[in-house]
């Protein structure tokens, strides 16, 4: 017998109002208590207003950033079809997990499980936007507005800083994290589907070029043998 719920659920999907995530993957961060410490580390991770502008240590870094770019602009390209608006999402992503100490590639990859790339997605159970971040997480850690879970940025900001934050819980345990994040700690279904997904997004550069000799610059002598 087919339940309420279950029709309910059917014609939002007929009509794109719940992501691929919402139907198979429901779920959101549970509300925990946390210390002060804690909570003070994480406010200020969240306020710290630096914009989502990449910075290159050299050249090469630079161009390995563009290469990454590039990739991830083609394969995002059925879902957002604007280049500009693809590359921004893209840079803010790269930015802020970086900045986060994450895979860009997983975050790409939660994204996709969480809401399938739509900035005003939202949950059964209230998450929000693309990284579904519920909304009692503004008011623990930051002014209180669950309105700015649908601005990109900081939107990303919360869901890679929140991740973050349950990695350093699980001690580095991903597969508990992910868990943890979807508000299912212990149960395969979410990290399957997030590491699943993740794959889509792998990136592998090429190997650095090495620069041919200078042939203006004289050769280095060889050592001097015994006499």
């Amino acid at each position: 017998m087919i339940t309420r719920r279950k029709c309910l659920q059917a014609a939002l999907a007929a009509h794109g109002l719940l992501s691929i995530s919402q139907q198979a993957q429901a779920g959101g961060q549970v509300e925990e208590p946390l210390a002060d410490a804690v909570r003070n580390a994480l406010g200020r991770a969240i306020a710290n207003a630096s914009p989502p502008i990449p910075e290159f240590r050299d050249t090469d870094t630079r161009l390995a950033y563009l290469r990454w770019l590039g990739a991830m602009s083609s394969r995002l390209r059925k879902k957002q079809t604007e280049w500009l608006e693809r590359k921004e999402f893209l840079q803010t992503v790269w930015y802020e997990a970086k900045r986060a100490g994450l895979d860009p590639g997983l975050v790409l990859g939660l994204i996709q499980v969480e809401s399938n790339f739509r900035k005003y997605a939202v949950s059964p159970v209230g998450a929000r936007g693309y990284m579904q971040v519920m909304p009692f997480w503004t008011r623990v850690i930051g002014d209180g507005d669950a309105g700015k879970l649908f601005h990109m940025q900081a939107n990303l900001r919360f869901g890679c800083v929140i991740l973050r934050h349950y990695i350093d819980r699980e001690r580095g345990d991903l597969f508990l994290a992910l868990g943890r994040y979807n508000g299912s700690r212990g149960k395969p279904q979410y990290p399957n589907a997030v590491f699943a997904a993740g794959k889509n997004w792998d990136f592998h550069d090429l190997p650095p070029v090495e620069k041919p000799a200078d042939p203006t610059r004289p050769a280095d002598k060889a050592p001097a043998g015994p006499n």
